[in-house]
């Protein structure tokens, strides 16, 4: 696996796909690693030139001390970027990592198009998340292990149906995040990057395409700051999907959430 290096930093990133194709680079959402990007990578391989990678504290990147900030992690996926010799990029970006996105597109000039899922500008008018969904993640019950503490704390980003019917699946996701996600002190690293991130003023500023997907039952960030991120950046379209609308929307509805970032892609 080769790795990047920002300020001393080692980023892991890995390619998969076609070779001498457009490239789309996904950034990751804040703990997890790049599994998260399994059902897009599946569907554009054949398709793309993919570059896949972790953020600092999280799978097989270095966990320097943090707390970590929005526009570092820009400037690892610059890094990153120019490590692989891509010059430009089609940047996705999911929840923390469409944070990334947003601050990369405004500070950096690799991007052709970027693609934000399921996140927010931050600033004083977004829709925090819900207090239920708060307590469910810090309020894990006495006496579970890792592997029920993810399940336990997981269940918001997904639909009720989905939980219910999809076991297998969700035991697989166990499985990766048990592998590669961030440690408890490197995950609040990062969640001081979302509690700070603040680009509302900024979002004019984004002159490529833009690509607003979310999930309309997302109980992680609220649908409304999908609103504004399409009242703020001049060039935006939206999307957003009701059933499996959920935070992870871009698993349940996979299929979908794939097709309507290729479709945005192909056109732009």
């Amino acid at each position: 696996m080769p790795y990047a290096v920002n300020d001393g930093v080692q980023l892991a990133y890995e390619r998969d796909g076609v070779a001498g194709a457009e490239t789309i680079v996904f950034v990751c959402g804040l703990g997890y690693g790049t599994w998260m990007w399994n059902w897009q990578r599946e569907r554009l391989a054949n398709e793309y030139d993919l570059l896949l990678w972790d953020n600092r504290g999280a799978g097989d990147s270095e966990t320097p001390k943090g707390p970590y900030t929005i526009p570092e992690m820009a400037a690892d996926l610059e890094a990153v970027l120019d490590d692989a010799g891509v010059e430009s990029a089609h940047v996705v970006g999911a929840s923390m990592g469409g944070m990334i996105a947003q601050q990369y597109v405004l500070e950096y000039d690799r991007a052709e198009t970027v693609s934000l899922l399921c996140t927010t500008p931050g600033g004083p008018d977004e829709e925090p998340i819900p207090d239920e969904t708060l307590e469910r993640m810090f309020g894990v019950p006495d006496g579970y292990d890792r592997r029920d503490s993810i399940r336990y704390k997981m269940k918001p980003a997904l639909t009720d149906e989905f939980w219910a019917s999809r076991d297998e699946v969700i035991e697989q996701i166990i499985d990766w995040r048990l592998d590669s996600d961030a440690s408890e002190q490197a995950r609040e690293w990062q969640g001081a990057a979302v509690e700070a991130f603040d680009v509302s003023e900024r979002l004019t500023e984004i002159d490529i395409p833009a690509l607003v997907l979310h999930g309309e039952r997302d109980r992680v960030v609220p649908v409304g700051n999908s609103d504004l991120l399409v009242e703020g950046i001049p060039t935006a379209t939206r999307r957003t999907f009701g059933d499996g609308g959920s935070h992870l929307f871009f698993i349940e509805r996979a299929d979908a959430v794939t097709d309507a970032v290729r479709q945005f892609i192909d056109r732009s």
